[in-house]
Order: C-alpha cells, then sequence, then structure tokens
C-alpha cells in the first residue's frame, strides 16, 4: 500500500514541477510581447496614445467586473463611455501640445462638457432601475472614471513635463522603468530581508523592507533617466521617490479591491500575468501623485 502512494505523489510532484515550468514559459513569452509593445508605442505620440486607451478600456471593464463582483450594479456603458471620452478629449489637448501646434479646444472642450453630461445622467438612470443599492451602484461606476481613465488622460501629459513641451518617448519609458525599478528591487530585497509586514491585512507578501528597497530602486533608475536624458537630478529624485511611493499603494488599492471582491486576478488579459489592472495598477495611482508633483515642481 505504502509504494503505490508514493509513486502518486512523486507524479504529483512532477506534475506542480511541469505546470511550473509551463507557467514561467508563458510569463515570460508574454513579458517579451508586452515589453516590444511598451518600446513600440514611444516611437510616436499616436502609438503613446493607443497603448494608454487600450490600458483605459480593458482596465475600465476589469474593474467594473470586479464592482459587480463585489456586489456593485455599475452602470458599464456609461462609464465605459464617459471614461473614453474624457480621455480623448484629453488627447486633442496632448496632440496640440506635443506638435507644437494650437490644440483642439473646441474639440477638447466638447468631450468634457459630454463627460459632464454622462456623469450627470447617471444619477437619472438610477432613478428608474430597480436596486436595492443606487449609491454603491452610482459610486462604482463614477469611480471606474477616476480610478482608471483620469490617471490615464493625466499620464498623456506627463511625459511632456519632463521634457519641457517636446515630445521624446524615452521619457515615458523612463517613468515606466522607474515603476518596474520600484516593483523589481522591492521584490528582491523583500524576499531576502522583508521581516515586517507592510500591509498584512491586504497583501501579506509585502514588507517594510521592501517598500524602502523599492524606493531606492526606483531613485537609481531616476538617477539613470535624469543622466542620460540631460535631466534635473534633483527634479528625477524626487520623482522618483514619489512614484515609488504611491506605485507601493496603487498595488495594495487593487488588491484591496479584488479581495473585497473575492478574486485573484482582475481578468486574464496578459497570459501569465493577469489582467491589465494587475499590470498596470501601480501606474494609475502613481500617475496622480506625479502629475501634482511636476506641476508644483515646474510651474
Amino acid at each position: 500500500r505504502w509504494r503505490p502512494q508514493r509513486k502518486k505523489t512523486n507524479s504529483k510532484k512532477r506534475s506542480s514541477m511541469s505546470d511550473k515550468l509551463k507557467n514561467f514559459l508563458v510569463r515570460t513569452a508574454s513579458g517579451a510581447v508586452m515589453l516590444a509593445v511598451v518600446l513600440g508605442a514611444a516611437t510616436s505620440i499616436y502609438t503613446y496614445a493607443i497603448l494608454l486607451l487600450l490600458i483605459t478600456v480593458v482596465g475600465m471593464w476589469e474593474y467594473f467586473k470586479i464592482a459587480a463582483a463585489a456586489g456593485c450594479q455599475p452602470q458599464r456603458v456609461v462609464g465605459m463611455v464617459a471614461g473614453i471620452v474624457l480621455f480623448v478629449a484629453s488627447f486633442f489637448l496632448f496632440e496640440g501640445l506635443a506638435t507644437a501646434s494650437r490644440p483642439d479646444a473646441d474639440m477638447a472642450f466638447g468631450g468634457f462638457i459630454y463627460v459632464l453630461l454622462l456623469i450627470g445622467s447617471s444619477f437619472v438612470v438610477e432613478l428608474f432601475k430597480v436596486s436595492e443599492t443606487p449609491l454603491r451602484n452610482i459610486a462604482s461606476t463614477l469611480l471606474g472614471v477616476v480610478y482608471v481613465a483620469l490617471p490615464m488622460s493625466l499620464m498623456l501629459f506627463i511625459p511632456l513635463m519632463l521634457s519641457g513641451g517636446v515630445w521624446y518617448g524615452w521619457y515615458f519609458l523612463f517613468y515606466l522603468f522607474i515603476v518596474w525599478g520600484n516593483d523589481v528591487f522591492a521584490y528582491l530585497v523583500g524576499i531576502t530581508l522583508g521581516r515586517h509586514r507592510l500591509c498584512e491585512r491586504i497583501s501579506p507578501k509585502k514588507s517594510w523592507e521592501g517598500f524602502f528597497g523599492g524606493i531606492a530602486g526606483a531613485m537609481g533608475v531616476g538617477a539613470l533617466g535624469a543622466w542620460l536624458l540631460d535631466g534635473s537630478y534633483a527634479l528625477w529624485l524626487g520623482l522618483a521617490a514619489v512614484v515609488a511611493i504611491s506605485s507601493v499603494f496603487g498595488d495594495l488599492a487593487e488588491s484591496m479591491f479584488k479581495r473585497e471582491a473575492g478574486i485573484k486576478d482582475s481578468g486574464n488579459f496578459i497570459p501569465g500575468h493577469g489582467g491589465m489592472l494587475d499590470r498596470f495598477d501601480a501606474l494609475l495611482l502613481s500617475s496622480f501623485f506625479a502629475f501634482a508633483y511636476l506641476a508644483i515642481m515646474l510651474f
């Protein structure tokens, strides 16, 4: 009896190792494709905007699925349209600034007015729905716009703010490298030195040691960006610190939403990595703080 059981256990171990290897290969391939997409997005303002719009659309769809799993009934169509229009309206301003031409203020103004009408209509729509949670429904609808579409709209302008108004894709890439550098160094320091939990209730694996290691790594990437792009070290180091800290809380915020909804991943858009929000959650919250930091420092 004992020997067959041992063989069965060994078979399970081999199967588990095979699954881990397969998952590693899938994650590696997906990561390579994702890196290629990001590098391609940095070639022009239009490819850049398409990438951010893709994150906006898929991210909002995933967010509304999380909200529904948490017991809300968000108005998905209203929220999705409002988020897309907000981004497109922001793009008209961004395009004019990036190409040194006159921004299409009429199109941008019309888009922002339409967004306001959509936000107001969410209250009207809820009056005619049969739901016991109208407050949560409206709040979850509007949060989808604020949580995903608004930061991606702000993200359009951050590279221009760093470059002094001239489009250069490396400014976007180094911003993203700061986010990734924070994530990588936080992981490496956390698994080697992590002892004190950062927010165990939401993410048991994150540690204070990893948190500060991530900040140090992000600031190293920021210093490299300042050197290669001939920028201000003080500005880039400050940006790296702001982005690193806010990125961690962006990751925790998405984990908080998923924990309430009782799900592990926001989706399966990126094989081996989960959903769009799982990969770009840090970018969402950091955009608010990075935009505010640069606005204060530069204007």
